[in-house]
């Protein structure tokens, strides 16, 4: 069987093709796809050019799917709709996987669509991780933290556990997928505990353009001082963040590149000072901490990042070897003598999203 898989971000659009005629391999050992393509936005062509081959299923990640729907839902239409209705509370992601599923429906008419959770991971987390204090007939009513990047999350504990030669269905890992949008999570065997996004993606650490958490006080007083909704909404999604901050750019590369200038300086010592703050707040719930994982554009490619969150190691003395450090694509680059693995791992979601289309279309 053939899949595509179809990963709308907050900055990009990828597709990748995979071909699973055999026995699927470990989560950890991912197969290359045999096509893939990295859009900044989405374009019918190259839908149409990723579709030539035959192709059995396509999978879309989705950051909100409709409660009750479980990790995948087969698409037509009428799910569509389901999910759109749901889909403002992530504006960034999820209005786009939704046009990319009806422009491969106009371009291969009654094909198999999977839509694939990306917060099913975060099912695991216990009601008191989840549990906003906020009055109980609210949070009946669904008002939660539900968490994201689930299928990074899950994929970088098991991938990052296997380079640091420790079983995941045993260890303490913390990821953080630092990328367009970014998020950390404590991983307990295998199960995800907590994690620092919300009930929406704009919960947690600050972002290329969102703003990570506020001070619910400060947005009232915005709006008791005539920002309207919609005003407030498009600054916290889209005009703040690095952005924000900077004035220059949401690019940690380009904040890396402009030497001098104080804004992206601050930027920068933001990102690092919250991601020090929640790793020691995601090691302190699973009681310590086996394997750090760094996964995500960010994460995967900013050593000075990675090494500026793990300053002053995080109280237990975890270190990474700064020539590992400065040159891993994927690997350890934990020091000798540090108390916990710190690796690199490149984000699969393709690859998390091939599987469950193989789960469905032979199950």
């Amino acid at each position: 069987m053939r899949v595509l898989t179809v990963n709308a971000g907050s900055t990009s659009v990828k597709l990748e093709r995979y071909d699973l005629s055999g026995a699927l391999p470990p989560l950890a050992e991912p197969l290359a796809p045999e096509y893939a393509a990295a859009l900044p936005e989405l374009r019918d062509d190259t839908l149409a050019e990723s579709l030539k081959s035959s192709v059995d299923i396509v999978a879309h990640r989705f950051v909100r799917l409709p409660d009750g729907t479980g990790a995948s839902l087969r698409l037509d239409r009428a799910q569509l709709e389901r999910i759109a209705a749901v889909g403002a509370d992530a504006p960034l992601h999820d209005a786009v996987a939704v046009r990319a599923a009806l422009a491969i429906d106009r371009l291969r008419p009654g094909i198999l669509q999977l839509a694939v959770s990306d917060s099913a991971f975060h099912a695991t987390m216990p009601p008191a991780a989840t549990t906003y204090a906020i009055p109980r007939e609210l949070t009946q009513r669904g008002l939660r933290r539900r968490g994201y990047h689930g299928l990074s999350h899950e994929y970088a504990a098991h991938r990052g556990s296997m380079l640091a030669g420790v079983e995941v269905g045993a260890a303490r890992v913390v990821t953080a997928h630092l990328g367009g949008g970014s998020s950390l999570c404590a991983i307990l065997r295998g199960a995800s505990i907590d994690t620092t996004m919300g009930y929406t993606p704009l919960e947690g650490v600050p972002m290329a353009t969102r703003s990570g958490s506020v001070d619910p006080g400060l947005l009232i007083h915005l709006l008791r001082s005539g920002t309207s909704v919609d005003a407030l909404d498009e600054m916290l999604e889209r005009r703040s963040g690095l952005l924000g901050m900077s004035g220059i750019s949401g690019d940690v590369r380009q904040l890396l590149a402009a030497d001098g200038e104080p804004a992206a300086a601050l930027a920068l010592a933001v990102l690092a000072w919250r991601l020090r703050a929640a790793l020691g707040a995601l090691i302190a719930v699973l009681g310590g901490v086996d394997v750090i994982v760094f996964t995500g554009g960010i994460g995967e490619n900013a050593g000075s990042i990675r090494a500026a969150a793990l300053e002053g190691g995080l109280g237990l003395g975890i270190a990474v070897d700064l020539e590992r450090n400065a040159t891993a694509a994927e690997g350890r680059i934990d020091a000798a003598g540090s108390p916990a693995a710190v690796c690199v791992v490149a984000a699969r979601e393709g690859w998390q999203l091939a599987r469950a289309a193989a789960a469905v279309f032979c199950g």
